[in-house]
């Protein structure tokens, strides 16, 4: 065998070079410098030290705290409805003997649609005479989604969870598939019945699967902006009722060219982010 020397070792590294530049110009620079620029009021080319003025000003804002209440009304209530009927779709695939591979891509597909062409046709689906109302047509019933504050919300949140259940009926289903058999036939030769083994087996087992929804779903609705931004536009219309956190920092940075105050609204969603995160973990008792 020929003895590696320094020179030969330090080709790898060369290969690993571009990938480094990568992650400090495009991830590490923007990090510390947004951090820098939430202290100063800028317009992209004129700076002035305010402290922290910006932080107080975003606190004072009404429309924060709107942009505060949607992002956590429609990340709640997403998730409140994804995890259950993506469990119990889950368990329904695990429990047919053929198809299974069919259903799961069928049901994973909307996870990795596009999500902008997703919402624009989202927006034909939601559109007055659209096939969701003339579906609740025969019901004798009519729902004006994208032009009230309430039924925009929860347009919202119906488009989100036709799009990311897929997620959570694969990653239920591979943890599904998980549990030894032998758990199930312990208990059927102890006189269990198929509920009782789901209640006492499943349901159990299942407890890190429910908690790492409820943490990775948090951490997503709390940063929700492509499709609210397509169906509402940049105010999130209507009555900024579809504008969240990343809608305000969008609308400052780029709307209005206040980087500064952009900057500062990015930190307190880091923080709300970091919080929320450790409160769901401590809550579930998830193991990281």
């Amino acid at each position: 065998m020929i003895p590696k020397t320094r020179n030969s070792q330090a080709v790898w590294y060369l290969f690993l070079l571009p990938s480094l530049l990568g992650i400090i110009l495009f991830m590490l620079y923007p990090v510390f410098e947004s951090f820098r620029l939430s202290f100063f009021s800028s317009n992209g080319t004129i700076e002035k030290y305010v402290g922290l003025s910006n932080y107080k000003f975003i606190l004072s804002l009404d429309v924060f705290w709107k942009a505060v209440f949607n992002t956590f009304y429609i990340a709640f209530f997403q998730l409140l409805i994804t995890i259950p009927i993506g469990f119990v779709i889950a368990c329904a695939i695990n429990n047919i003997k053929w198809g299974k591979n069919l259903f799961k891509v069928l049901f994973y597909i909307p996870n990795v649609t596009s999500v902008v062409a997703a919402a624009m046709v989202f927006m034909f689906v939601l559109h007055p005479q659209g096939l969701l109302n003339n579906f609740f047509g025969i019901f004798g019933m009519s729902v004006a989604w994208l032009s009230k504050p309430n039924s925009a919300r929860w347009a919202a949140i119906i488009f989100g969870s036709w799009q990311s259940i897929g997620f959570i009926i694969i990653i239920a289903l591979a943890n599904l598939q998980a549990i030894p058999v032998d758990y199930y036939e312990a208990a059927t030769i102890d006189g269990s019945s198929k509920l009782q083994s789901f209640r006492h087996i499943t349901i159990p087992l299942m407890k890190g699967t429910f908690s790492f929804f409820i943490v990775m779903g948090w951490i997503n609705g709390l940063q929700r902006f492509t499709d609210v931004y397509i169906l509402g536009g940049l105010q999130g219309s209507p009555a900024r009722s579809l504008h969240t956190l990343v809608g305000f920092i969008f609308e400052r940075g780029f709307g209005g060219y206040e980087f500064g105050i952009a900057s500062a609204a990015s930190y307190i969603l880091l923080f709300l982010i970091l919080f929320f995160t450790y409160l769901n973990v401590r809550t579930t008792e998830m193991k990281i």
